[in-house]
């Protein structure tokens, strides 16, 4: 009887459960993800009591301050001057239904976190006090139609990134500390009537504007200079605080074609322009479309017959003139009749070669002849367009294809030494003994739009010389090829030697880690302090720090994140092994300050012997700067993160001041981390104070015998 009860009773319970009981989730009204966001912005926020409805976990069913929901998700969050201090949060992009978001006229800070909601319409931060680059996320928005990041404290210049915000009708950027030129995809801003710019630092011309259908611009207050194109002369424009020119602006170049009146247009969006052929009235002119068509193919079937015999006779006169040329004595390279039949040979595709060589000599056009017909002038003209004449440098060597192919076996992967960002790397010995290293670019790195820069890319590269510095030597530019030709270092780079040990390479002492941390830093300073302009690296990891024969270190693709066209492009493609600053990450911008991140992740490595990413660790100790900063300043602890090849063979109060090194340079905010001469400084400074060869034993690999003093003094020269 008892068991007959119980088997109802677990009857009538399953029952209920099917039909009554739901799991709290389904009953809530707030979509999972978007609950958990916003209680993550909460919290980031501080938690503020002015949110204390926020503690819940239904944001929709609770109706949260602030919180509008259209069914089970999130549209707007609008908590505008309500005294708010912390940060956004970095669960913003699960907000995936999110349309307006406004937070402005509080007191939020820190960098704008680079997971926005993706799908927003009105992005509005104003008035707070962020920092760092607008996110380069921003560029993915593309229904955003009003954007508000005026009165905080960004800074530094824009990314190139508005080309997909066709729908932005409003953008503020004014009151930061926004650096350099405007950028280029500021142009596809086809829908902008608003733009505020004022009280900034922007400098160099505002033609990228000029076709904008502005209605409202203010760039008052920055360092513009050159001409206020005249499509922006009609709108409410404040200009005032700029270094404009008050002249005249020079004539556009031949061929322009006229200004663009867009910037009236839009006003006039209503009316349409009539077709040609109007369906429901007769035609205005007195020709009807049939009568055109007939005397359009008269015009074209009578110029071909002319063309015909144009192209018959000029031929033929060609023919002529060089059977005459042949039989001639040498004439003057600048006389006129040399000048036409080198032209008339070029044209013909006879010598190429020789034109080339007569449009290096006299690049000036040739005088007018009065007595030429018209056709004659036109023909004559033609063959004179020729590419643009590039000086190639003149203080590295210029090899050709050929040579290379033989030093390197036909680039042979027995002689690849490695491959980077930029492509790969070969090792070529020449038949005189000579050993270099040969850098093949890859066609991604300089694509065929922009080859013709790459003259200027080897002679801007070449013009780097400090001993800490990788040489550039030689190059090489043929049949589409482009190479770079550097001294070759035997023992290969740092990372091998931290992280590829073998029977050949011994551990690095601590005096030879102390001395490869003060060149880098050495050949860093050089970049960015002793060069005008400053050169940015963008690149720098143990596998560009290449070691010669006595370990010095020498710092490779100087100069190339800087040149190379698609550089930053290729290196956020490329990023995620541990050595980019956080607001890299954020933004793809690269400066000086995220170099220092960089190097201080380098000295970690020297300090540490660990890869700056290392999956195969346990998760918390993947990240090298998140597991070790913390433990910087614990000298214990800072015992147990040490190298074990080391074998406890360093001196504690060395490796401490190394230590507040690293900490300096690895500081998550940029402005906070040091320039390069102080690292200089603090690391020479660490080896005067501590006589650390008498507390080391040993004597790196390859290195010649030298006493504890010559080590010193090799530290801090």
């Amino acid at each position: 009887m008892v068991e007959k009860w119980r088997r109802m009773l677990v009857f009538l319970w399953l029952i209920l459960c099917i039909l009554e009981w739901k799991p709290p989730c389904i009953n809530a009204a707030t979509d999972p993800n978007d609950a958990s966001a916003l209680k993550a912005m909460y919290s980031s926020l501080n938690s503020p009591g002015q949110l204390n409805q926020w503690t819940g976990d239904d944001p929709c069913g609770q109706s949260w301050k602030g919180v509008s929901c259209s069914g089970q998700r999130v549209t707007e969050i609008k908590i505008s001057g309500l005294g708010l201090s912390g940060q956004m949060g970095w669960q913003l992009s699960s907000l995936t239904s999110l349309t307006n978001l406004d937070v402005s006229n509080n007191n939020i800070g820190s960098d704008i976190p680079y997971n926005l909601p993706p799908n927003l319409q009105q992005l509005n931060l104003g008035n707070n006090n962020f920092t760092g680059y607008p996110p380069y996320s921003i560029s993915q928005m593309t229904a955003l139609k009003y954007l508000n990041l005026a009165h905080n404290k960004l800074q530094g210049q824009l990314n190139d990134m508005f080309g997909q915000l066709s729908s932005l009708s409003t953008l503020d950027l004014s009151f930061n500390s926004l650096t350099g030129n405007l950028p280029g995809s500021f142009s596809s801003l086809s829908s902008l009537s608003s733009l505020y710019l004022q009280n900034n630092q922007f400098t160099g011309p505002i033609n990228v504007l000029a076709d904008l259908p502005l209605d409202n611009l203010n760039i008052a207050k920055n360092h513009f200079t050159g001409w206020i194109p005249a499509q922006l002369k009609g709108i409410n424009l404040q200009k005032d605080g700029n270094s404009f020119n008050s002249g005249p602006a020079p004539p556009p170049p031949p061929g322009t074609p006229p200004a663009s009146k867009s910037s009236s247009k839009h006003k006039d969006s209503g009316h349409t322009h009539e077709s040609p052929s109007n369906s429901g009235g007769g035609s205005k002119s007195g020709i009807g479309g049939g009568g055109i068509a007939g005397i359009l193919i008269s015009i074209i079937v009578v110029g071909a017959i002319i063309a015909f015999f144009l192209v018959k006779r000029r031929s033929k006169r060609a023919s002529l003139d060089i059977e005459k040329l042949d039989n001639q004595p040498f004439a003057p390279l600048a006389s006129k009749e040399v000048q036409e039949m080198k032209s008339i040979k070029t044209s013909s595709g006879i010598s190429t070669k020789t034109f080339e060589t007569s449009a290096s000599i006299n690049l000036r056009p040739p005088p007018i002849d009065r007595h030429k017909s018209f056709d004659e002038d036109d023909f004559s003209k033609k063959p004179v367009v020729v590419k643009k004449a590039i000086t190639a440098p003149t203080n590295v060597t210029a090899y050709s294809i050929a040579d290379l192919q033989m030093a390197t076996g036909s680039f042979n992967v027995d002689n690849l030494l490695g491959e980077g960002t930029f492509g790969r790397v070969y090792r070529a010995q020449f038949d005189d003994g000579k050993v270099l290293a040969v850098k093949k670019i890859d066609s991604s790195a300089l694509p065929g739009e922009v080859s013709e820069d790459f003259p200027e890319i080897v002679s801007n590269i070449s013009k780097l010389h400090h001993p800490n510095v990788m040489e550039l030597v030689g190059y090489c530019s043929e049949y589409s090829q482009h190479l770079l030709i550097y001294e070759f270092h035997r023992n290969g780079s740092l990372h091998d030697f931290l992280h590829l040990l073998d029977e050949d390479n011994k551990p690095l002492i601590w005096n030879t880690r102390v001395k490869i941390a003060l060149g880098t830093a050495r050949a860093l300073e050089y970049l960015h302090e002793v060069c005008s302009p400053s050169i940015v690296h963008k690149n720098i990891k143990s596998a560009n720090i290449l070691l010669d024969t006595e370990l010095n270190p020498h710092l490779s693709d100087s100069g190339m994140g800087s040149f190379m066209p698609n550089a930053d492009q290729l290196l956020n493609n490329n990023a995620g092994a541990g050595y980019n600053a956080p607001e890299v990450a954020m933004s793809g911008q690269y400066t000086i300050k995220s170099d220092v991140y960089s190097f201080g992740v380098v000295m970690l490595e020297l300090l540490t012997g660990r890869k700056p990413f290392d999956s195969s660790r346990p998760r918390s100790e993947q990240s090298l700067v998140r597991w070790a900063t913390p433990q910087l300043h614990d000298i214990d602890a800072l015992a147990k993160m040490v190298d074990p090849a080391l074998k406890g063979l360093y001196p504690v109060k060395s490796l401490s001041r190394f230590a507040d090194v690293i900490a300096l340079c690895v500081q998550p905010e940029p402005e906070f981390r040091p320039p390069m001469s102080e690292v200089v400084q603090a690391l020479v400074r660490l080896v005067q104070r501590a006589n650390m060869s008498r507390r080391t034993i040993g004597n790196e690999q390859g290195a010649s015998q030298r006493g504890d003093n010559q080590d010193t003094q090799d530290y801090t020269s």
